[in-house]
């Protein structure tokens, strides 16, 4: 259960009690990720994020800041996506009052001081070269960017080296006067509270501006043929994902493309699991999953195999894709797949954090929330010929992209193999 409020400002509040929980999350999300930002300011809503840390009027540094949930034990943190940038703390039950002063008070009253600017530019110049050094990560930025080319959905989250380099203090006031508005905002409670929690958030952040919605430039897809990008690095595995152009979070097959990617590669018994892993020792790690943002999506199939048997992994991969598109899915298989989706899904909202995140995500994304039960529904329709009629629409070659990373100069080879 839960209850959906708005407060005067226009600031949505989501309200999911727990009665069984110690513990009490506060999540605040803003639509103001990476999608909302020019290339000229790429990677400003991360940058903007790490500096709601640095000292607010009332905290005046990062140890101050820090030490206030320090000492009730809590835990805190921030996030920044292409859609929404994330700030929570999660403290037990009592703290309520506490961390709400806390959030509200980084995201109303930080400063932004012009020498903690410049000492978070070279923090977050390292955080690039972490990626870097870190394939199993930075092929995902590949992916995307091999998707969607030169626009805010194919470019970094987390910006170029240039635009970090650059970026003023008034760039900052800018962008956070812009986008940082009531009616650009979701507040969740998730967890244990009493009824006073509606106004405490009234106390808190009933004196954010209204301001108007946050508009954003629509995705482009266009692509007419499969597409490799191959970037060359010394590294001691390939790093690679391939998969295909999916679904929107408003699309009505999205939740047979789900289920779908957990049957190919969601669980340890899946199929891609055993046909790479198991039967063939290709990689250690093999899994497929599926992106929904508002405009755009994809299903994609990420491992990591030796270099000499790079080919191997995506011809077998492909060789699941046909087969899942060819043949139908048994009812024992489907009926797997839904029982692990719904057990998942029902271990992950176990705790008040994540229970924050399920509603708070709908609500930023689409203004709407389906209640855990109402998400199985929605999965359990799922059929299986529902399922070979997505496997048939996107897995076609014009829709099929393939990013790697390792040592390879060229992308010739695969071009060949990139075939369903």
């Amino acid at each position: 259960m839960f209850k959906k409020l708005t407060l005067k400002n226009g600031l949505r509040l989501i309200l999911a009690p727990m009665e069984e929980s110690q513990t009490i999350s506060v999540l605040v999300l803003f639509a103001a990720g990476s999608k909302y930002e020019t290339k000229e300011i790429n990677g400003l809503s991360h940058f903007l994020e790490h500096m709601f840390f640095k000292g607010t009027k009332k905290r005046p540094d990062t140890m101050a800041i820090a030490e206030v949930l320090d000492r009730v034990g809590g835990r805190y943190n921030a996030f920044t996506s292409r859609e929404y940038t994330g700030y929570w703390a999660k403290v037990a039950g009592e703290h309520l009052d506490l961390a709400l002063d806390w959030v509200a008070d980084i995201l109303l009253n930080s400063k932004f001081n012009e020498a903690e600017i410049e000492k978070e530019r070279g923090v977050i110049l390292e955080e690039i070269n972490m990626y870097l050094d870190t394939p199993m990560a930075y092929v995902g930025e590949l992916w995307e960017e091999l998707l969607y080319g030169d626009q805010p959905a194919g470019w970094q989250i987390i910006g170029t080296k240039e635009n970090i380099s650059k970026m003023s203090r008034p760039q900052f006031l800018k962008y956070f006067n812009e986008q940082y508005l009531a009616k650009n905002a979701v507040v969740c409670l998730a967890g244990k509270f009493d009824n006073s929690a509606a106004e405490l958030v009234q106390k808190y952040f009933g004196e954010l501006p209204a301001g108007e919605e946050s508009g954003k430039a629509k995705v482009v897809e266009v692509q007419d043929k499969p597409e490799i990008s191959v970037f060359e690095k010394a590294s001691d595995q390939t790093h690679l994902c391939l998969g295909a152009r999916g679904y929107d979070l408003f699309h009505p097959d999205r939740y047979a493309l789900a289920l779908l990617a957990n049957i190919l590669g969601g669980m340890m018994s899946s199929r891609l699991w055993i046909a790479v892993r198991e039967k063939k020792g290709l990689a250690y790690y093999v899994r497929t999953s599926v992106e929904s943002c508002t405009d755009s999506g994809y299903l994609v199939t990420q491992a990591g195999v030796a270099h000499g048997n790079a080919d191997k992994a995506v011809e077998e991969i492909l060789r699941e894709y046909k087969r899942i598109k060819d043949e139908k899915i048994s009812e024992e298989e489907i009926c797997k797949a839904k029982d692990n989706i719904r057990g998942a899904t029902r271990l992950n909202l176990e705790t008040s954090d994540e229970l924050a995140a399920w509603f708070g995500s709908q609500e930023i994304l689409k203004k709407e929330n389906l209640t855990p039960e109402d998400f199985f529904s929605k999965i359990e329709k799922v059929s299986a010929a529902d399922l070979q009629r997505v496997a048939q629409d996107i897995f076609q070659p014009q829709k099929l992209n393939l990013a790697l990373i390792g040592p390879f100069k060229e992308k010739g080879e695969f071009e060949r193999i990139l075939k369903i």
